[in-house]
């Protein structure tokens, strides 16, 4: 189905009603480090730029932006994850305390570093800087069983503090089988999934929103487009055994299936003319998991995170987005509406 409508001023409602939201969000902790550049000359040594460095910046990235985006949103938000003793470590609780952040759940390991991508940025005095480098430093160590224990043993501690759960899973290994097998029997918690590489390995939770790329390979697919997409939503909902699937489909909008046989397709809020897709989809799951935790349905709370991601990337960098915004472009596309009905 596609064209749904939706009452605006119950959007506005659940907007509004964030704030009651008590969101876990558990995986992958990334610093994002930004370093801004002014590219300066070519280089005589070999045809590359020289560029002048002008500072840098840390970010909270990953489960990071996630946490970062349940916080903007006005929900309380308890995060669960690893940091290295490091100076990105230290960054990054350091940005989650001036953000009022509960961080006893984000533990420190001497042995791994913190995960860290660094984004090389340059530009004229006269442009906006654009990315053209980027370097991963990522642990070798894999995060020893004891340390897997300890986190779960705080998530246990504080299980009675949220109403849902965000499993943001981008493939380095902090939620792995064991921490998988303990909140899948969190049945009565929300549990929404953003798995980069292992989606099929949650089976049975409220909700996962894997983007075209991510729904491919869980599925095998070489392609994903308007002629099976409708085939793929269905097969990751018997595969997963989850009350939904959002598929999240860059300029072409979201597509969200249910158990109960609801199909909708939700065309892009916003341009197609996007700056950066970093963490658009840390953002949609922080909307979705957080509406759905105020009573949302799945198509509320889609249309919501929707709304999100299409603010998001017209954002540099991992972005957050606010309530105010939210209920901006709930406006703007009521407005719309109402000139196509003149």
């Amino acid at each position: 189905m596609k064209g749904r409508k939706l009452d605006p001023y119950k959007l506005v409602e659940i907007v509004d009603s964030f704030n009651k939201a008590r969101i876990a969000v558990i995986g992958d902790i990334i610093a994002d480090k930004y370093i801004f550049s002014f590219a300066h000359r070519v280089s005589r040594e070999a045809p590359v730029l020289i560029l002048k460095y002008e500072g840098e910046e840390i970010k909270l990235g990953g489960a990071g932006n996630a946490i970062n985006n349940v916080k903007a949103l006005g929900a309380e938000v308890i995060p669960f994850g690893f940091v290295g003793k490091d100076s990105e470590g230290k960054a990054i609780k350091e940005l989650m305390k001036k953000l009022n952040i509960d961080i006893s759940g984000v533990l420190e390991l001497s042995y791994r570093k913190t995960i860290t991508k660094t984004r090389i940025l340059a530009g004229s005095h006269h442009t906006v800087k654009q990315q053209v480098l980027r370097i991963d430093s990522e642990p070798e160590e894999e995060v020893k069983d004891e340390d897997i224990l300890r986190l779960i043993e705080w998530l246990d501690r504080k299980v009675d503090l949220f109403d849902a759960v965000i499993i943001s899973d981008y493939g380095y290994g902090t939620v792995n089988d064991t921490v998988r097998n303990y909140l899948q029997k969190l049945k009565e918690k929300i549990i929404c999934v953003d798995s980069r590489y292992d989606l099929l390995k949650y089976k049975n939770v409220t909700a996962c929103t894997p983007n075209e790329p991510e729904t491919m390979e869980a599925l095998g697919l070489k392609k994903l487009d308007n002629g099976n997409i409708l085939e793929a939503g269905k097969r990751l909902l018997e595969l997963t055994g989850n009350q939904a699937v959002l598929i999240t489909r860059g300029k072409k909008g979201m597509a969200l299936f249910t158990r109960e046989g609801e199909i909708e397709f939700i065309d892009i809020y916003g341009t197609d003319q996007v700056a950066d897709v970093t963490g658009a989809g840390d953002t949609v799951i922080a909307i979705f998991t957080t509406a759905l935790a105020v009573g949302a349905t799945f198509f509320e709370a889609a249309k919501l995170a929707n709304y999100g991601g299409g603010i998001s990337v017209t954002k540099m960098g991992a972005a957050i987005v606010s309530p105010i915004e939210l209920k901006g472009a709930i406006e703007n596309d009521l407005l719309k509406r109402k000139d196509k009905d003149l």
